[in-house]
């Protein structure tokens, strides 16, 4: 336990050192808000008000608070994912200065080598999204507050289960890169693409029916919409209790991937959480299993 908890140490404190890194890290959410604001508002607006049924008046703040709120999702589904890549380089930076040939000749056993990049790599991932939560609070605070407590609280588990997610996903992926040329070029296509699958900037219900399946068998689509049930459930109370007609809600819900749908039926959020919690657990596995493949066939080598 102490030579982990040494290794984990160790590992975020190259982070801090390293302040490219570091500043790069931090300054993703705060940029991926002000363009998600100042690109993509006007079309999450547009959309948002095309569900309205025209006999009801809406308030101008109702409908700011709904768009604030399924962009605070969309940056945080994106930026818990895209953010462990960059956290991640301090694996592939220990294999490219040769740091990595050090810990091979210790004592130290394999797993739990991997281990500590693992757990630092979730530590440092979840400062960042902590951080990129809270100005999502803020901007949403300024255009339009429906959130309860309860919300905040189902929030923080939603952003532990993306980042978590998003760790043993960027450990697999970056476990067999050698160079930061490498990790650069993984984390530009990740960052680039990820978005688009996740349903982060567009809503999954706005694509074709083959590509809507093929989606809603990708877990990061539910943990965007578990972060959009979230963060617009007051939304939703308060667009019910201004006499909104419950079909009117319900297909609003289901516009912004509120309600997502696989083999004909709706997935409900416990559904989603569990979702995202076997896919860790799998994801974990597969992880261990390729990292002990590694270590067998060191070992059979030597």
């Amino acid at each position: 336990m102490k030579t982990l908890q040494a290794l984990i140490n160790r590992n975020r404190k190259l982070f801090f050192r390293d302040r490219g890194m570091l500043f790069s890290s931090l300054i993703t959410p705060v940029i991926l808000i002000v363009l998600y604001a100042t690109f993509l508002a006007k079309v999450y607006k547009d959309s948002f008000t095309s569900y309205l049924p025209k006999i009801l008046h809406v308030s101008e703040k109702l409908i700011d608070g709904a768009v604030a709120s399924q962009l605070g999702a969309a940056l945080l589904a994106v930026s818990c994912v895209t953010v462990t890549f960059c956290v991640n380089l301090t694996m592939v930076q220990d294999k490219a200065s040769g740091a990595r040939k050090d810990f091979d000749v210790s004592p130290v056993k394999r797993p739990v080598l991997y281990l500590g990049y693992f757990c630092a790599t979730v530590f440092n991932s979840l400062m960042v999204n902590v951080l990129a939560l809270v100005l999502c609070l803020f901007y949403i605070r300024k255009m339009g507050w429906y959130l309860s407590a309860t919300d905040l609280a189902w929030m923080v588990l939603d952003v532990l289960l993306l980042v978590l997610f998003g760790a043993v996903l960027s450990s697999i992926i970056c476990y067999p890169l050698k160079t930061q040329g490498q990790m650069s070029a993984v984390g530009t296509i990740v960052s680039a693409g990820y978005g688009f699958i996740c349903g982060a900037y567009m809503p999954v219900s706005n694509f074709g029916d083959g590509l809507q399946k093929f989606l809603s068998y990708l877990p990061g689509t539910y943990g965007t919409s578990l972060l959009k049930n979230h963060m617009l459930r007051g939304v939703f109370a308060q667009m019910k209790e201004d006499g909104f007609p419950k079909q009117s809600v319900t297909e609003i819900a289901k516009s912004l991937d509120c309600r997502p749908m696989f083999g004909g039926e709706v997935v409900s959020t416990q559904e989603m959480i569990a979702v995202m919690a076997a896919s860790i657990l799998i994801l974990g596995a597969v992880y261990l299993v390729v990292t002990a493949i590694f270590i067998k066939r060191n070992t059979v080598k030597s």
